[in-house]
């Protein structure tokens, strides 16, 4: 039995599919494809969002994700050239994708502990040319994503929270008890606009971040912006950009805890040196940070900067799943940052005229990696204009517009 009520669960699929809706500049039409996919413990909710997307008249692709047993036999048993398969059916499918679903709801979420990190990124590699195709797709306004979290026993047991307090926290993160929950969501879209507007005006050169445990700066780059609550995720509170990784540097913290490929981190730090992590320490999985970093040459650049206002997110416990953490709000707000690859739509012109080589000019990283690392510290976040002078852009928890 779900531990969201079946009105919860009918709000629940309406705030995805207003996601995956609002986030495709070109809007949809009938019979447009859609691929939805989820985890086995999410069913209730996957087949709720599978009848409206079918009354909507697009064409969806269901399909369920591996078990956790599964996962691991292929990760154990499988050799290099299965791992580094890409079908051309795999190509062909995001090809002609209009829109993708994620429900997330894990089993297990130390399923492929002990497994040998190389592994997992050998799929991450070969899979990256999908994701290429994707971002091509979207920067055309011919695709849009979106992708949420169901509540599951794993979730609750290393958030530490009892399944009930799990599933509240999801509700009242997505307005799941609101009259309207799209209709509420449409209104932070509406919200965020103006800090968007405000930074994406102040004409930056580069972003300092203090807190008590860092003193971290990025360079914003050339022909940047700031985006943010599009209908990417749900929930979605973060302010954020890509920016130049050639210009990071300075130590950059995450408090919080995550769980990433089976393995359990802590405390990651990261000091940067002209761009790249040069030194690299967890108190928990320290080992599993390195080697994920060294997946490629972008693993260990930077791909992503973000803010989250506490006075929009009412996230406020730890909930071992990123596309939480990430958005938490609680007392002061978050920071994150990402590893990795980095999202070329933050640029200010017509991302579909990005090529490779202009991409790299402009400081875009690229990578098969893309990791969240979260700070929920107290800070002061101020930026130097391109005139000299100092802004405050957020402290407090919020933005100071």
């Amino acid at each position: 039995m779900s531990v969201l009520s079946k009105i919860q669960l009918e709000k629940y699929a309406d705030a995805l599919i207003w996601g995956l809706t609002t986030a495709r500049s070109t809007g949809f039409k009938k019979y447009d494809n859609v691929l939805l996919r989820c985890d086995l413990e999410a069913r209730e909710l996957g087949e709720i969002v599978y009848r409206k997307l079918v009354q909507r008249k697009y064409n969806v692709i269901f399909n369920f994700l591996p078990t956790p047993t599964l996962e691991r036999d292929f990760y154990q048993y499988s050799d290099d050239k299965q791992r580094g398969l890409l079908g051309a059916w795999d190509k062909e499918l995001y090809n002609n994708l209009n829109g993708y679903v994620f429900i997330h709801a894990p089993a297990s979420l130390t399923h492929l502990k002990g497994i040998d990190t190389k592994r997992q990124s050998q799929v991450a590699i070969a899979r990256k040319p999908l994701f290429r195709i994707r971002d091509e797709r979207e920067e055309k306004g011919k695709f849009s994503w979106t992708l949420c979290t169901y509540p599951t026993t794993e979730l609750a047991k290393q958030a530490k929270l009892s399944i009930k307090e799990y599933a509240a926290q999801i509700a009242k993160a997505c307005y799941l008890n609101e009259p309207d929950p799209a209709k509420k969501w449409g209104q932070i879209y509406k919200d965020t606009v103006a800090i968007k507007k405000w930074i994406n005006g102040l004409g930056i050169a580069s972003i300092r971040t203090e807190s008590a445990s860092m003193d971290f700066e990025v360079t914003l780059g050339e022909r940047r912006k700031f985006l943010g609550v599009s209908g990417h995720n749900i929930p979605s509170f973060e302010i954020f950009t890509s920016p130049d990784w050639r210009g990071t540097r300075g130590t950059y913290y995450a408090n919080l805890p995550a769980f990433r490929g089976g393995n359990y981190v802590e405390k990651i730090k990261l000091e940067f040196k002209d761009g790249r992590a040069v030194k690299v320490s967890a108190s928990a999985g320290e080992d599993y940070v390195k080697k994920i970093m060294a997946t490629d040459p972008g693993a260990s650049q930077l791909g992503e900067y973000s803010l989250t206002d506490k006075r929009f997110s009412k996230i406020d416990r730890f909930m071992a799943d990123t596309l939480f953490d990430e958005n938490h709000g609680g007392k002061h707000g978050n920071c994150h940052v990402a590893i990795g690859n980095s999202y070329t739509d933050t640029f200010t012109g017509n991302p579909a005229r990005l090529t490779k080589e202009i991409k790299a000019k402009l400081g875009y990283n690229d990578s098969a990696v893309h990791w969240d690392l979260i700070n929920t510290e107290d800070k002061k976040v101020t930026a130097t204009l391109k005139s000299g002078k100092k802004v405050t852009l957020y402290e407090g928890g919020q933005f100071k517009y």
